[in-house]
């Protein structure tokens, strides 16, 4: 289907949906996928339709989350009408006050702590049973987008096969770390882009249909090291000290802070070094350029934390000798 029938069969489903013959959509956003998001009005209250694809996304997984979080009275967009053969939800609005943009060091600690509330309540009691398992195989696959489309398509380097001994090796440290971790229910993108703000404490959650089961320090890094805003490493390191000992208190964990700590970095390595080989690949591929602009904090995280550890650091050391002094921002014209 091109654009304009895809185009004509969304404004004529939302109007069946609504029962509003003239009603208009407009954008609302869209993400790295291929969804896109539309807002529509019923009289005075704004719908949003969710625009999906089916030849490129299946909605049933977003409809299956949905209904988990909001099972355990998550802030989720709530559906309203689901055509999941034609790929369309019309759901409530959250809004347009996206957590990133109110973001500021005085800002910060009731924001991300509403945040963490919501996190402490996912991984107690949101449902995870039958989700796919965050597993070595998930974990690899992820990984190696970082030498396919970082190493080699951005920056023109082909790892030799010594280099290939380091990356494994790093990578099989990062799997056994996430392999220690308890197991539950991680949404795989809670972060500042993923989290809305609206009139109460309760942060509006979105973008969560590729959820898992899988190590429970995921989600907490992806929202304290995030990839588009970065924190003071001691301020980082106490939120995370806090939330360890809630999730003690709350029965997912009796490790201690050093532990823990090893754990948050590690699997926040194995976060970045898949980051960086995606947002390669959202331009390279997809065509979203901006992504690139936020590849030096995400290659800073990945720096800095496996510089701190004997299985990862020969891999940094490896990865800043491909890099050299290139702006990573900068397009490789070449690929």
């Amino acid at each position: 289907m091109n654009i304009a029938d895809r185009q004509l069969a969304r404004s004529q489903w939302a109007r069946t949906a609504l029962n509003q013959p003239d009603a208009v959509l407009e954008p609302a956003s869209a993400d790295a996928s291929f969804r896109s998001y539309w807002r529509v009005r019923d009289g005075e209250t704004p719908w949003i339709v969710m625009d999906a694809p089916p030849a490129q996304e299946d909605i049933r997984p977003w409809l299956d989350v949905a209904a988990r979080l909001s099972a355990v009275g998550l802030h989720v967009p709530q559906v309203r009408h689901a055509d999941a053969e034609h790929g369309f939800v019309l759901m409530s609005d959250l809004g347009n006050a996206l957590m990133l943009p109110a973001l500021n060091a005085h800002s910060v600690d009731a924001l991300y702590g509403n945040a963490l509330d919501a996190l402490l309540v996912m991984q107690t009691r949101a449902d995870a049973t039958g989700l796919p398992h965050y597993d070595e195989p998930r974990l690899v696959s992820e990984m190696e987008l970082m030498p396919t489309w970082f190493l080699q398509r951005h920056l023109g380097v082909t790892p030799e096969c010594e280099d290939w001994d380091i990356i494994e090796s790093a990578f099989r440290a990062l799997l056994g770390n996430a392999a220690a971790q308890p197991q539950v229910f991680v949404h795989r993108d809670f972060h500042s882009r993923n989290l809305m703000i609206g009139s109460g404490n309760d942060p509006g959650i979105i973008d969560f249909q590729d959820a898992v089961r899988g190590p429970i320090s995921y989600d907490l890094v992806s929202l304290l090291r995030d990839c588009y805003i970065a924190w003071p490493e001691q301020r980082v390191y106490a939120w995370v000290e806090a939330y360890r000992q809630r999730a003690q208190a709350a029965g997912l964990t009796d490790v201690n802070g050093a532990t823990f700590r090893r754990w948050f970095d590690l699997m926040g390595l194995q976060r970045h070094l898949k980051v960086l080989g995606i947002f390669c690949r959202l331009w390279y591929r997809d065509g979203k350029r901006a992504y690139l602009d936020d590849l030096p904090l995400v290659w800073r995280y990945a720096r800095d934390v496996g510089r701190q550890y004997d299985a990862t650091a020969p891999l940094i050391t490896l990865l800043e000798r491909a890099i050299g002094g290139r702006d990573l921002s900068h397009v490789n014209d070449a690929a």
